[in-house]
């Protein structure tokens, strides 16, 4: 579960709200278990339909939180224009379990914020050669 603060959500709002049509996007940091930091980054493809970060931001913000005692604890989103849910592009770039994903949607009138998580399981299997088994410590 995510717990965050009212500011947190009035703050990504008021971001989606400010950057729209294009999304917006950014960090949230968390400590003792509560999520109270925003930071804003800038979409680097200005885009209405997808988002990527600036790297030198994504390392600034992460120092910044560290400094202060917070984590990373998720990564958010707007869809100006479609509802709160994980595209496919969205699932696609998700690739760390320990993070939630947030989306702030603007489709209807009041804006609507949802969270996920991307569980990957990673199964080791056995490979054959030529009729022969090899097994796993190999």
């Amino acid at each position: 579960m995510l717990t965050v603060t009212p500011d947190v959500l009035t703050t990504i709002i008021a971001h989606a709200r400010e950057q729209a049509p294009i999304e917006a996007c950014g960090y949230l940091a968390e400590k003792d278990g509560v999520t109270s930091k925003v930071f804003r980054l800038t979409n680097a493809d200005a885009s209405a339909e997808h988002f990527s970060l600036l790297p030198a931001e994504q390392f600034a913000a992460v120092r910044a939180m560290r400094l202060d005692g917070y984590r990373l604890r998720a990564v958010y989103h707007s869809h100006p224009a479609s509802p709160a849910r994980m595209s496919e592009e969205d699932i696609r770039l998700a690739i760390d379990p320990s993070l939630s994903y947030v989306i702030v949607s603007l489709a209807s009138p009041q804006p609507v914020v949802k969270a996920f998580t991307i569980l990957r399981k990673v199964e080791e299997e056995s490979i054959a050669v030529a009729g022969a088994a090899i097994g796993k410590e190999h």
